[in-house]
């Protein structure tokens, strides 16, 4: 067992400081984004998280630019952009889609003038890769309590709104009838989702974070039509992947013949992507995750309120 484990992780591993901060750090950020993920894909919101990652980029580099942590830039484009979206958004679907597409292309703008200013005015070495493709091995250690303290907050919200968030996932109508708030449960739940983007931008880049949102659920959904499990599922999918990404990138360092290293996000993305390979294999999905891939698409789902045996939906109604 030593000699398989020798062979499969390289020296000084567990001894680098860095690579402990990126453990800690991007562990915490897969299973915040595995758990949010899982209601962004139930709820059908994968354009607004994938808007939000873009958006990531504005606020990454703006902070590069004025000299701030990163974090900052990510975190707050983010919340401001979630707000602005459901301010000018529509609760039919069609316009809260225009809505994030109007926000997009004005924060790309600025994203693009952003960079553009990082490269030619301050001469920050590294920003570009560092905002769009991300970089754990250099996440400071002073930020991680930050990090944490934004996670707890996203999974609060989730866990609060847990039966809520069910429910309005299916039927909007149902929920309202029920009493659910449902305006204020859609903004708490973007504004949760737009943390969890900026932490995932933080560590894998703004243009592959919406992988950690959409990946993991998506697979886990393809295991189990419980959506507690499923939400258990993804969570840890989301950090096998990052661990596993981590340990190679690190071990690519000793690869020939260049011995360069190879960037984390990449075996990250790709890690999530295999995962989800898998999971369509007949021997590994379950037939009953179809229905809960339905719910959340909208596709052979319930029209008129009645709802399935096994959706979130029931789930909601009787307690989980």
């Amino acid at each position: 067992m030593t000699h398989l484990l020798a062979a499969i992780i390289e020296p000084g591993f567990f001894a680098n400081g860095p690579v402990r901060v990126a453990l800690l750090a991007g562990g915490v950020v897969a299973l915040v984004s595995g758990v949010v993920g899982m209601f962004t894909v139930l709820r059908g919101q994968a354009f607004a998280g994938h808007a939000l990652a873009d958006l990531g980029a504005t606020g990454g580099s703006g902070a590069f630019l004025i000299g701030v942590n990163p974090l900052w830039g990510f975190v707050g484009i983010g919340v401001v952009a979630a707000g602005v979206m459901e301010a000018i958004g529509i609760r039919r679907p069609r316009g809260r889609d225009v809505a994030t597409g109007i926000v997009l292309g004005a924060g790309l703008g600025l994203a693009a003038l952003f960079l553009y200013w990082d490269t030619t005015v301050t001469n920050t070495t590294g920003a570009t890769l560092s905002v769009l493709f991300g970089s754990m091995f250099v996440i400071s250690g002073s930020t991680v309590p930050f990090i944490v303290v934004f996670s707890a907050l996203a999974l609060a919200v989730v866990v609060l709104l847990y039966r809520p968030l069910l429910l309005s996932s299916v039927s909007t109508d149902m929920a309202t009838v029920r009493g659910v708030p449902v305006r204020v449960t859609g903004m708490l739940y973007l504004l949760a989702m737009a943390v969890a983007v900026s932490l995932a931008a933080l560590t894998i880049g703004a243009i592959l974070s919406t992988a950690l949102l959409i990946g993991p659920a998506a697979t886990a959904l393809r295991l189990t039509s419980k959506t507690g499990l499923a939400v258990l599922w993804s969570g840890l999918i989301g950090v096998a992947a990052t661990w596993l990404g981590i340990l190679l990138a690190y071990d690519s360092f000793y690869w020939p013949p260049a011995r360069h290293g190879w960037p984390v996000s990449f075996f990250v993305v790709t890690l999530v992507f295999l995962f989800y390979l898998i999971a369509q294999l007949p021997a590994v999905g379950r037939p009953g995750s179809a229905r809960a891939r339905q719910a959340g698409t909208g596709e052979g789902g319930p029209a008129t309120g009645t709802v399935s045996v096994g959706t979130p939906a029931q789930q909601a109604g009787n307690g989980g």
